[in-house]
């Protein structure tokens, strides 16, 4: 689906602002409010808009620590690759894990209380993950940026 300067500025402003009423949206982007649903129903349906959700403050819940894991595996098949998928879906405190190319197989992004609540995640979880050889954690000392905000 093509999306043109107008879905561009509806998906700009819910982006940073999901829970704004149809009304507001649409004066926003400068249609009717009947057009901007339209369009919203649209790229609802074709997928674009994928989900609606609520940004949590990492400190405030209890989890202001976050951990980058690299993590190499000791082959690259399919089996390997779909096993260590499978069991690390089954984590709770992994939020991102992604397939890299470069040094490390796949990079885990995961959040925990502090130093010792990562080590039972270590302990319990990530130590047991198949198909391991090499796991290093670095933790962030200080977010600088941080956006679900895609660029358009």
């Amino acid at each position: 689906m093509e999306i043109d300067e107008t879905d561009r500025r509806i998906l700009a402003v819910l982006q940073k602002h999901a829970r704004i009423t149809n009304a507001e949206l649409s004066e926003r982007v400068h249609l009717s409010a009947s057009a901007c649903h339209r369009r919203v129903q649209r790229l609802e349906a074709a997928g674009i808009i994928s989900a609606y959700v609520a940004l949590l403050d990492t400190r405030r819940v209890g989890r202001p620590s976050t951990v980058f894991v690299e993590i190499k595996l000791s082959g690259q098949s399919d089996e390997v690759l779909e096993a260590f998928e499978r069991h690390v879906r089954r984590i709770p405190d992994v939020l991102e894990c992604h397939l890299m190319a470069g040094t490390a197989d796949f990079l885990l992004k995961v959040l925990a209380r502090d130093t010792d609540d990562f080590a039972r995640i270590h302990r319990q979880h990530l130590s047991r993950l198949p198909g391991v050889v090499q796991m290093q954690s670095s933790f962030a000392l200080r977010t600088v940026v941080q956006t679900t905000a895609i660029p358009l």
